[in-house]
Order: C-alpha cells, then sequence, then structure tokens
C-alpha cells in the first residue's frame, strides 16, 4: 500500500526538507518553503511513470550498461521542419527527435499562438495538441482565426498525464505540444497542479516518454513577476532547450530568445510580428524598424547593434526639453536608464554640455529591448541633436560604446554591422579607431569614420 507523507519544498529551487526551514540551503532565498502532501509509489511504479499509463506499462526494459566511449555507436540524425524559418533558426537548425523544449513567456505574448501555429504548418505530421487552459471551441477559433487547416492535428483538453499518455499510445503522434506544464498533475504525487513536486514529476514523465520513444515534446511554462520561468529551477536543468518570447503586448514584435539550448547554439533570436491572422516571420527586420524614420526631424540616430547573431539597425529617439519642474527627468524606454545617466554625465563633463536642467526622454523604436554597448555612440548623438534642434543626416549610422573619459572604444562583430549598413544603402558610419585597426575598410561599399574621442564624432556630425 502507498505510503502518504507530508515534505516541505523550496519554491524556487526545488529542495526537499522532512521540515520547514526560514532559509533554504540550496539557493539561500527566505521563507520559500512550503509544506506539500506526496505520495511514494513502489519501485515499479516509480521506474515506468508513463507507460504506468498506457497498455504497455507491464513490459520490462534490460539494465543500462556502461560503455567505452569508443564503443558508441552516433549517426547524426535529421531534424525535424517546423516550416517556420525563425524558429528553426532559434533551435539550430529544427527539432531534434526526442527533445524537450521548454517555452516561457508573459501572459498574452502570444506563446499559445505561436505553438498553434508551428502544429498546423507541419501538415507532414501527426501533431498532438494538449491544452490543459483552453476548450476545444477556444482552440478551435483561434485556428480559425490563423486561418489554416491541418487534417493531422489533435486537439485535447486535459490535466492527468496518465490520460494523456494514454490517448498518446492510442494516436501514436510525431510531436507533442503541452500547454501549459503548469496545470499538468500527476496521481502519483498527491499535490495541486502547478506546485513544485507536481512540476517536476510531470516533466520526470513527459521526459522519460520523449527520449524513450525520440517524439519531440514542446512544453508552454508560465513565468514570474520578475521574469523567470515558474516553478523549480531544476525545470530549466530537465529540458533540452529554454526559449524566452518576448515583447511587448501593446506593440506588435516579438523576440524569441534562446536561454539554453543543448542542441544548437545560444546566441540566435527569432522575430515575430503579431498580426490580426497570427504571427509573421520577420526576416528583415532592419527595415521594419527603420521605415518610418524622418530625415528632417532631429534628436534620432541610427545605431547599429546585435541581437544574438543578428545585426540589426534601430532608430534611437531622443528628447531634451528645458525641465519644467525643479528636478529633470530621466526616461528611458528600450534602453539602461542607469547607462543613460552615466552617457548624460560624460556628455556634461567631457563635452560640457548643459543638461542639468533638462529633461531627457530616450526610446528605442519598435518596441525592442536592447543592452549593447555599441548604441552609446547613437544615443550621444541623438541627445545632442535633440538639445541642438539639428537633425543628423538620413545616411548615416553609428555604433561604438562610450567610456566615462569619453573615449570611443571599440565593440564586436564590426563586419556585420557594417554589411547590414551597407545591405540597406547608408553612407556612412561613425565606429572606433581600434576596430578599424584590423579592418579591410576598402570592401565595404560604405564611408567608415574611425574616432577615438566622443568630441570628434560630435564635429563630424553637427559641425
Amino acid at each position: 500500500m502507498a505510503k502518504i507523507k507530508t515534505l516541505y519544498f523550496c519554491q524556487n529551487c526545488g529542495a526537499q526538507s522532512a521540515k520547514w526551514i526560514g532559509r533554504c540551503p540550496s539557493c539561500g532565498e527566505w521563507n520559500t518553503y512550503v509544506e506539500e502532501v506526496i505520495e511514494k509509489t513502489d519501485n515499479n511504479a516509480a521506474a515506468g511513470a508513463w507507460k504506468a499509463s498506457t497498455s504497455v506499462g507491464g513490459t520490462t526494459s534490460k539494465a543500462a550498461k556502461p560503455k567505452a566511449l569508443g564503443e558508441i555507436l552516433y549517426e547524426e540524425e535529421s531534424r525535424l521542419n517546423t516550416h517556420d524559418g525563425e524558429l528553426n533558426r532559434v533551435l539550430g537548425g529544427g527539432l531534434v527527435p526526442g527533445s524537450l523544449v521548454l517555452i516561457g513567456g508573459e501572459p498574452g505574448i502570444g506563446k499559445s499562438t505561436l505553438m498553434l501555429q508551428i502544429a498546423m504548418h507541419m501538415g507532414n505530421l501527426r501533431i498532438l495538441y494538449v491544452s490543459g487552459e483552453e476548450s476545444e471551441q477556444q482552440i478551435k477559433m483561434r485556428a480559425e482565426r490563423l486561418g489554416q487547416q491541418h487534417p493531422g492535428l489533435y486537439i485535447l483538453t486535459e490535466t492527468s498525464t496518465q490520460n494523456i499518455f494514454r490517448q498518446i499510445d492510442q494516436l501514436q503522434p510525431n510531436v507533442v505540444v503541452i500547454d501549459s506544464i503548469q496545470t499538468l498533475h500527476s496521481s502519483l504525487v498527491e499535490a495541486g497542479a502547478g506546485s513544485v513536486s507536481q512540476v517536476r514529476e510531470c516533466t520526470t514523465e513527459l521526459l522519460k516518454y520523449a527520449k524513450e520513444t525520440g517524439v519531440p515534446v514542446l512544453l508552454i511554462g508560465h513565468i514570474t513577476k520578475d521574469g523567470s520561468i515558474a516553478g523549480p529551477k531544476i525545470l530549466e536543468h530537465m529540458v533540452d532547450t529554454v526559449l524566452q518570447f518576448e515583447g511587448d503586448r501593446h506593440l506588435s514584435y516579438r523576440i524569441l530568445r534562446t536561454i539554453k539550448n543543448r542542441f544548437g547554439s545560444t546566441s540566435e533570436l527569432g522575430i515575430y510580428e503579431m498580426q490580426g491572422s497570427g504571427l509573421r516571420q520577420v526576416s528583415n527586420p532592419s527595415e521594419i524598424l527603420l521605415s518610418q524614420r524622418t530625415e528632417s526631424l532631429s534628436g534620432m540616430a541610427i545605431g547599429a547593434t546585435l541581437e544574438g547573431n543578428r545585426p540589426l539597425l534601430v532608430e534611437v529617439q531622443a528628447l531634451v526639453t528645458p525641465a519644467t519642474y525643479g528636478t529633470p527627468q530621466r526616461s528611458s524606454t528600450g534602453f539602461d536608464a542607469k547607462r543613460l545617466q552615466m552617457l548624460l554625465a560624460v556628455l556634461e563633463k567631457r563635452s560640457g554640455l548643459r543638461l542639468g536642467q533638462h529633461d531627457v526622454f530616450l526610446n528605442i523604436a519598435g518596441g525592442l529591448r536592447l543592452d549593447d554597448p555599441a548604441l552609446d555612440l547613437a544615443v550621444c548623438a541623438a541627445v545632442v541633436s535633440s538639445l541642438n534642434d539639428v537633425p543628423i543626416a538620413g545616411e548615416v549610422c553609428l555604433a561604438a560604446e562610450v567610456g566615462l573619459s569619453g573615449e570611443i572604444r571599440a565593440v564586436s562583430r564590426l563586419d556585420q554591422r557594417l554589411s547590414e549598413a551597407e545591405k540597406l544603402g547608408f553612407a556612412e558610419m561613425y565606429i572606433s579607431q581600434f576596430n578599424a585597426r584590423g579592418l579591410d575598410i576598402a570592401r565595404y561599399g560604405i564611408r567608415v569614420h574611425p574616432s577615438g574621442r566622443l568630441d570628434e564624432v560630435l564635429n563630424g556630425l553637427f559641425g
């Protein structure tokens, strides 16, 4: 007979304790232990959790034995094409058979829309979409809004892992989508859905199923108020790939960013645009981000940045006005506010500008959130342009970091930034003189201005 026991679990890292303690010895957080009732099952049930729910639950498997590294046969498996260029790029070329992929994001950002759209694009495969949050009618309404048909897509509204695996055994899908992992519960654990023990147990069952059958599983996960994926930290360690779906839900652009990837690079990202008919892939985001720029207005500068491995040209907008109240305001959208304060101090100290009695507002057009130091020079140029009410020429872009002494510092992968600027028709770029030393400038059809000081760049732009 199963023995019922009470344990305490840390809501931050998943560590367990027989009694309540104030501070977690694993992660160091305070007051994170919560009591949960668990059921200790026998060894047979624990050894094959997902098989216990299917018709093959009585089968036996051979015990694993160690092998020499040279004896292990390896053949590179072909990845499953998701028919989505942005997702394929982020995953490293497609879905790896037997992989477990976790996708997190804010509520309403479009996680379910993205997964349903991906499932409907894979028309040559049998897809099982499991939803524990929406009804079949709600999913049907979203599918009609996307305007696509897929006869091999099956919808299952269920939260019990035992029932889910029973349907999986009958359907034998090629890909499984779970929306979401926090809504599932297993009968092997006596705890509420979304608790640490339930999330860990359900993920373990899905991981065992994926590895034994070679069927990739896509998990949708909730996030906490600080932006991290909800549940124990062990959840991110168990899965093969962790993706973050970011963006302002009041704006149209979304970024699919890689946090962890066992089968590819973590520097790739995908960009989408939310439309009424679903998510549209943005293959060349620079053209969209710059399509609304007006060359005759002051306070605008074009910066060459990198998001992952993708070069982007973004529009930096600044507005400098006399302060209405005693204390000047410093507001930033899409750019680090503390870094903006530092750059304003450099402009005052090294360039002699009087910004102490002015309000400064900064915005990265398109709703992007960037932290690339190469945007420093564009931010400084936009602030000076707005302060003096002098526009910057539309064919000029900038890519350099600004130091505290007013020096222009080098940035990484400048060749990619130059190629992107040349492709979009820019004629001039201001860079650091240290970047120009090992760069073959002649092979680019763009005029390069290497500089060592911030004052040199400002004089070149505004005379």
